[in-house]
């Protein structure tokens, strides 16, 4: 059974973790006992324990839960949420590149901030722990568990590099001493990431090599190799520094050249394993994580696990539900979904298309039972995301308890593509390219859409350009291509096209001249879902009179396409989120905001 794991209380509680006000009396009191944690860090039992609590605070209401997941990754030229065209709204804030550090969803004291900065305090605690008594070897029960401490303490501040650019680096637990620090350089924290990782790919299994790692709610060497790799690229992309804008870093360490090499090779380590591959069809990927099957091997490398009553993946993303109805007992889902051009910027062979991009609903139950029904053109929902695929009938009104996709293997196979691409050519990514999309199409269309699109490829800034295509059509939904964009030096470009491709969808011209303007639609033999015509481009013959019809040339106004990112800014001078107001004034001075904020 999925959970989230509790944390030994002995070993961490009442410590705050942000750089907030600490009472006078913890600071007072003596340190833990070296015994307690001699007893603790020298049994496998209860440092398991406390291992496993490092991932805690992900599940705390305003941490991940119900603010990071449901807010960070929004707007990108595939994917937006919903809110951002709601004036004043402190959520849409947050997604059009505007976000002040007194925004009322996220300036708490308990927000993803400091839930982040307690797991990785936990993190240090074991880290220091299990290095002090524990003698952690590879092959041992006590090695891996250092190995997992250090992958999940890097998972904490990957997000929070991510979110907010350089953050405070804590890499022992906290004293009098360093209670109150300045933030350092994201290269140097990346530096010491890279540095973990390496370091706990030597102590951690790979999938299914343990009992441990049968299950991708916990760390296999997989993931880790992916995310180091993942992290690698970051660290070597462009990014917002303060006081000299959007470039790569400087850091000798962390060149292209050395860091694309480490991420060529962690990718390939990952793909020789033999131990993780592609879901046999895409749609099976989100069928499983819907389905809740967390067993390891497949193409999920780790999930953020929650609690059946933890969670907002679904609750936040899923296909909507209008009403309590055969499938779900909360009327939740849709508060994001892709661009209205995505699904027309699809091949309409892809098989991506139809799971990424879904142009319906389930309407208001009558006795109970909802059938499916068409929104307008300016509001889709992300497919991968659907109660109707769940084994269990939610019955939370808060929370629904699947697990978040952090990362899979086809990333593993586009960084491998994008990193052989860079450092050997096109011909050297040609084939993790051509794995990624044989999955996408049927066999009918492979030669024309897989190797002869490949084999087109003849040029590293063709097959560039393809890699940030095909990113999109593999991850829409999946709020990770915000990072890439940024990482890629696209971010402004990108959004400032989709601006245009909305207008030219919105006026039915120039690529999207074709799109029809009427959808029909009517329902299949089991009176709930639909069987819609129109949607495809040239789709414009009236199918017959057993089919009802829809406009499909109205809703898409300026003001939604304007709040893609607020008028008269530069997304690329707000790649990151201001630190909140709380933190900065309960920081003693140490931190400040940068970028103009």
């Amino acid at each position: 059974m999925k959970y989230i794991k509790i944390i030994l209380g002995i070993i961490v509680a009442g410590v705050s973790f942000s750089c907030q006000e600490i009472e006078s009396d913890f600071l007072d009191a003596p340190a833990q006992s070296t015994l307690d944690e001699s007893l603790i860090f020298s049994n496998a039992g209860l440092a398991r324990g406390a291992v496993d609590g490092i991932l805690e605070p992900m599940g705390q209401t305003n941490s991940y839960r119900g603010r990071h997941i449901p807010f960070y990754g929004f707007n990108t030229d595939t994917e937006w949420n919903y809110s951002s065209d709601e004036v004043g709204s402190s959520q849409g804030e947050l997604m059009i590149y505007d976000t002040k550090p007194n925004n009322d969803q996220m300036n708490r004291d308990n927000s993803s901030w400091a839930m982040m900065y307690t797991g990785i305090e936990r993190a240090n605690i074991c880290i220091r722990g299990i290095r002090t008594y524990g003698d952690p070897e590879p092959g041992t029960e006590l090695g891996q568990l250092l190995g997992e401490a250090l992958t999940l303490r890097a998972v904490y501040y990957a997000d929070l590099i991510k979110a907010w650019g350089d953050v405070p680096a804590r890499f022992e637990p906290i004293n009098s001493e360093t209670l109150y620090i300045a933030k350092s350089s994201r290269d140097l924290i990346y530096k010491q990431l890279i540095a973990d990782l390496g370091e706990a790919a030597t102590l951690v299994p790979w999938p299914n090599e343990a009992s441990t790692t049968s299950s991708v709610e916990n760390v296999n060497k997989a993931f880790i190799k992916g995310l180091r790799a993942r992290l690698a690229l970051a660290a070597s992309g462009f990014q917002q520094y303060p006081n000299d804008g959007v470039r790569r870093s400087t850091d000798p360490d962390l060149s292209v050249s050395k860091m694309y090499r480490l991420a060529l090779n962690e990718c390939n380590d990952v793909i020789n394993s033999g131990t993780v591959k592609l879901e046999s069809t895409f749609e099976t990927v989100w069928r499983k994580l819907n389905e809740e099957d967390i067993n390891a091997g497949g193409e999920a490398l780790w999930q953020i696990p929650f609690a059946d009553g933890r969670g907002r993946v679904l609750f936040s993303f899923a296909v909507r539900h209008r009403s309590v109805d055969q499938y779900t007992g909360q009327a939740r889902g849709g508060i994001a979904g892709p661009l209205p051009t995505v699904f027309y910027d699809f091949d309409e062979a892809d098989t991506r298309r139809d799971i990424s991009c879904v142009p319906y609903q389930w309407g208001t139950a009558v006795n109970s039972i909802s059938q499916q029904e068409l929104v307008g053109i300016d509001t889709w929902y992300f497919g991968k995301y659907r109660y109707e695929w769940m084994k269990r009938y939610v019955t939370s009104t808060n929370d629904d308890g699947v697990n978040f996709m952090y990362m899979r293997y086809a990333e593993v196979l586009l960084m491998a593509a994008e990193a052989a691409n860079e450092l050997d050519g096109a011909a050297a990514a040609a084939p993790y390219l051509k794995e990624l999309r044989m999955r996408a199409f049927n066999s009918a269309d492979q030669a024309e859409k897989v190797d002869s699109y490949v084999n087109s490829l003849t040029t590293k800034q063709s097959m560039f350009n393809a890699i940030v295509d095909e990113h999109l059509f593999e991850f829409t939904g999946e709020m990770q291509r915000k990072q890439a964009l940024i990482r890629w030096g696209l971010l402004g470009d990108k959004l400032r096209e989709a601006k245009t491709k909305m207008t030219d969808l919105q006026l039915r011209q120039g690529d999207y001249a074709d799109v029809p303007t009427t959808l029909y639609y009517k329902y299949q033999d089991d009176n709930e879902t639909l069987d819609i015509y129109g949607l495809n481009r040239g789709e414009t013959t009236d199918p017959g009179s057993e089919y009802s019809s829809k406009a499909w040339d109205s809703g898409l106004d300026d003001d939604e396409i304007n709040s893609l990112f607020k008028e008269g800014i530069d997304p690329d001078d707000r790649q990151f989120w201001p630190i909140w107001q709380i933190f900065i004034d309960n920081s003693n001075g140490q931190l400040v905001n940068d970028y103009d904020y």
